[in-house]
This record gives structure tokens, C-alpha cells and sequence, in this order.
């Protein structure tokens, strides 16, 4: 019961600074956020690398170093999820153009600190707790959508990538989901991690989509207020990051 008291804190937690960030209206430190304010800091390549690494590690060692039976369903699981943090671990990084953009270690520490914690609750209970995944129509439904938002955040970010091969400063990014909302590639990796809950089916993944809800519709906000600011063109009928709602 204890895992699960933990796991609720940490839910908890987490709602806790979406308050916070929602209320405060402060940024995430790096990206078009960057401050100096928050001490020394690191490449985006390598920052990236290292803020991602652990979600890439603990999930897949946990379950395989654990005696849970092998299936179709778990196979699934793990492939997905590696498939993600390949991309943002190695992929990613090496596709960024902003090598003189800086993350603050500060930051680089606390991701990876949480990706340790997130990646122990999901791979834990996956591994130890839950009772035998079967395929059913939630694997169907969450594989479905783990792919649709898997297919809106590759198309996002490499949208954004190549606008800045094109030209060093900022412009506004066009096509896809971007004639509805100013993050796609957020709204994408939510959709992502909900459909990734719905295959596992358990708190521990419920948790990790809550998470990325917590954390990336306040950068999202905070986005859209920057190119708001930026470009006195931008449009206006244009939402953060949910179609038409947010």
C-alpha cells in the first residue's frame, strides 16, 4: 500500500506546481525562455541528452530484470516507450540548430531527477503490481492514439527545426496543427502519454500522463503569450495547445 500512498503524493505533487505555473505565469528557463538568473548552464543538445536519459534506462531495466511474464501486450509497452526515448534522447538532440541555446543545469537536474521517479512508478507497478495485460479493445484504442500523437509531435518539432535551418531568428510556424494551436508538438506528446495510460491501464501510467498535462500546458500558455508578444501578426483565433478550447 505504500507504493501506492507514494504514488498518490506524487500525483498530487505534480497538480500541485501546475497551480503554481498556471498561477504565476513563470516560464521554463531554456528555449525562447532562456535567463541567467537560474547559474550555470549546458548546451540544448547535451541537456537534452542528459534530462532524458534515465526515462530511457529505468523503464525497460526494471520490467526485463523483473519476473514478469513476457507478452504481446508488455512487448508492445516497451517498445513504445523506447521508441519515444530514443527519439528524445539521442534522436532529437542531434536534429536540434540551436547549438548556442542553453538549458541551466539546475533545470537539466531536475528532469532528470523526475525521469528517475516517473520511470520507477510506471516500470514498478508494470513490472510487480499489476495483474496479467491481456489484449483488448483499451490496447487497441491507446496504441491508436499513442501513434496519432506520436505522428503530430515528430511532424511539430520538425517543423520547428527547419524553420530554424531557414533563418536564425524566429518566425511564425505554419501547417499541420499549427493553424489551430501555437504547440502541436505539446499537444502531441499529451496525447502520447494518454493513450500509453490507456494500453498499461494502471495509476503509475495514469500518473506519467497527468505529469506531462502538468508540465507542458503551462509551457504551452506561456508560448502563446510569447508569440503573442513577438509578432504583432500572429493570429489571433490561433489556441496554445488544445484545438479550439485551450
Amino acid at each position: 500500500m505504500s507504493f501506492y500512498y507514494s504514488l498518490y503524493v506524487w500525483i498530487t505533487f505534480g497538480f500541485l506546481i501546475f497551480l503554481y505555473l498556471i498561477l504565476s505565469n513563470s516560464p521554463a528557463p531554456y528555449g525562447r525562455h532562456f535567463s541567467k538568473q537560474w547559474g550555470p548552464s549546458l548546451n540544448n543538445n547535451w541537456g537534452w541528452f542528459w534530462m532524458e536519459l534515465p526515462a530511457l534506462l529505468v523503464f525497460p531495466v526494471i520490467v526485463l530484470t523483473s519476473s514478469r511474464e513476457i507478452n504481446f501486450v508488455l512487448i508492445l509497452m516497451l517498445s513504445i516507450w523506447v521508441l519515444h526515448y530514443f527519439y528524445r534522447t539521442i534522436l532529437f538532440p542531434l536534429k536540434l540548430k540551436t547549438k548556442s541555446k542553453k538549458i541551466p543545469i539546475l533545470i537539466i537536474v531536475s528532469a532528470f531527477i523526475f525521469n528517475i521517479i516517473n520511470g520507477f512508478f510506471v516500470s514498478y507497478e508494470v513490472a510487480y503490481l499489476s495483474p496479467e495485460f491481456k489484449f483488448g479493445l483499451n490496447t487497441i484504442v491507446g496504441s491508436i492514439l499513442f501513434f496519432i500523437g506520436m505522428a503530430i509531435n515528430r511532424y511539430s518539432d520538425n517543423k520547428l527545426i527547419s524553420l530554424r535551418t531557414k533563418n536564425n531568428d524566429y518566425q511564425i510556424p505554419k501547417g499541420g496543427l499549427f493553424k489551430l494551436i501555437s504547440c502541436p508538438n505539446h499537444f502531441g506528446e499529451i496525447i502520447e502519454w494518454l493513450g500509453f495510460a490507456i494500453i498499461v491501464w494502471n495509476l503509475g501510467a495514469l500518473s506519467f500522463a497527468l505529469w506531462t498535462a502538468f508540465n507542458l500546458i503551462p509551457r504551452s500558455l506561456n508560448h502563446h503569450k510569447w508569440y503573442n508578444n513577438y509578432f504583432s501578426n500572429y493570429p489571433k483565433k490561433r489556441k496554445a495547445v488544445i484545438p479550439f478550447i485551450l
